[in-house]
């Protein structure tokens, strides 16, 4: 009999570094690639890149003072400063006793990479790094400057301080460290007793330049955010002072429209039952009547909030005030609307914002009475105290035995009215009675020059 054996396979163990990718990379690590990946991207990415450096502006505080012909020349200011750099750096190099071929080959290898920063920033202070040990090799038997003679001094301090006005804070930073590591490496590569080694001054000075750029720069962007900023707050405001105007011409458009055709539809529907026997003629006509008032108001409820969204002018006729509120009585008394009148307190005349609001409050609560509650009465009461005015207008139920049904409304007449009252600081209360009616008040504050006085 064979005794058969079964044994729990195990997994064969990874070989070593199988799971490197894996590993979780310590924080030091992840900000040396980030810092690599810095390097890369502002001074090998694009290095040689053509960046043309701009005219200056001819607006400037400066240029403004300047007559014709020579603010035209001022736009080349930069370009002249940049190229008298050059001149000087090439000059400080070409100042010694190696020769003339020499002397011009210092002077031009000191010229040329200023001279590039205009057109090709970061390839610049590349091109710089690389003629400066060529000059110390060339100039090396007279000069005890070292890794940085006179001329490459001049010429790369200069390089560094352009390239950081053209580029970002960033890109110098990185500048300004491989500047540091190519004299800390050239300085550990001579043991001469007799030799300065200037590189301590370099990055001194360049320092100090760099820190100028970076003020500069951030001054300009404070500055233009400031600005941006403004603008952005400019135009909030203009379009806030916008809609409210456009709020404004659609409250006065459903206002006056909208109770003018609610009129015309009322009368409409009403006017064969005044009349005996009406032929079938004229009882068609006004149904057609009606229907177009209908469907106008339909219409104008629609397009509401489009006509908030337009631009408009503002009215040039004399806005209805509260002593033509008699005439506005009388024209829904026509279209079948009992309403009486009731008024406390002694008449003075109001702001016109506040005598232009209360004639429209009252004509948009007798235009919802006319459509929700037909046939039904209403009062109007105004009183006016000290301090401001009052408004309370309130209708009863419609009756059962009405001709007319009540029409549906989108609600914008309720919406409107608050609108106006809280455009005022006053108060406003809209609420059903108890007995089946519709009930409004309103507290429009005002006070008059002689109140204000008292």
């Amino acid at each position: 009999m064979t005794e058969t054996t079964h044994t729990q396979s195990m997994p064969a163990e990874p070989p070593d570094g199988a799971f490197e990718p894996y590993k979780p990379r310590s924080p030091e690590f992840r900000a040396a690639m980030d810092a690599l990946r810095g390097l890369r991207q502002e001074l090998f990415h694009d290095a040689f890149a053509y960046r043309p450096l701009p005219r200056a502006s001819t607006d400037s505080r400066f240029a403004r003072r300047l007559p014709g012909r020579l603010r035209e020349y001022a736009a080349w200011g930069p370009h002249a400063l940049i190229g008298a750099a050059g001149l000087l750096a090439m000059s400080i190099a070409s100042d010694s006793f190696n020769g003339a071929a020499v002397n011009l080959l210092l002077g031009l290898l000191a010229l040329v990479p200023v001279l590039l920063t205009m057109v090709r920033p970061v390839g610049a202070f590349w091109l710089s790094m690389a003629a400066t040990p060529v000059a110390a090799v060339l100039g090396s038997d007279w000069g005890t400057e070292w890794p940085w003679l006179a001329g490459s001094f001049a010429s790369h301090l200069f390089v560094l301080t352009v390239v950081a006005i053209r580029t970002r804070p960033r890109t110098a930073a990185w500048m300004w460290v491989l500047t540091a590591v190519y004299g800390v490496v050239a300085q550990g590569l001579t043991n001469d007793q007799y030799v300065n080694f200037d590189t301590v001054e370099l990055l001194f000075l360049s320092a100090l330049a760099l820190l100028g750029v970076t003020v500069r720069h951030i001054r300009s962007d404070a500055r233009q955010e400031v600005t941006a900023q403004q603008t952005v707050t400019a135009h909030e405001r203009s379009r806030r002072t916008l809609l409210e105007e456009r709020t404004t011409i659609a409250r006065e458009l459903h206002d006056v429209v909208a109770h003018h055709m609610s009129v015309v539809a009322i009368q409409a529907e009403a006017a064969p039952y005044r009349v005996e026997n009406p032929p079938p003629e004229l009882e068609k006509a006004f149904v057609t009547i009606r229907e177009n008032a209908v469907a106008a108001l339909t219409e104008l409820r629609r397009v509401l909030g489009v006509v908030r969204a337009e631009d408009y002018e503002a009215p040039d006729a004399p806005q209805p005030t509260l002593a033509d509120l008699d005439a506005l009585l009388a024209n829904v008394r026509e279209a079948g609307l009992t309403v009486d009148k009731g008024m406390t307190g002694a008449v003075r005349e109001l702001p016109q914002g506040v005598e232009l609001s209360a004639y429209r409050i009252v004509q948009e609560a007798l235009s919802n009475t006319l459509r929700h509650a037909p046939g039904a009465s209403a009062r109007v009461e105004i009183g006016y105290v000290i301090g401001g005015l009052g408004l309370r207008i309130v209708n009863g139920p419609p009756p059962r035995t009405a001709l007319l049904k009540p029409s549906p409304g989108a609600g914008h007449g309720i919406t409107g009215m608050r609108e106006r009252v809280s455009m005022l600081n006053g108060e406003m209360t809209a609420a059903p009675t108890a007995e089946g009616g519709y009930e409004v008040t309103v507290f429009l504050p005002a006070v008059t020059a002689a109140e204000g006085d008292a």
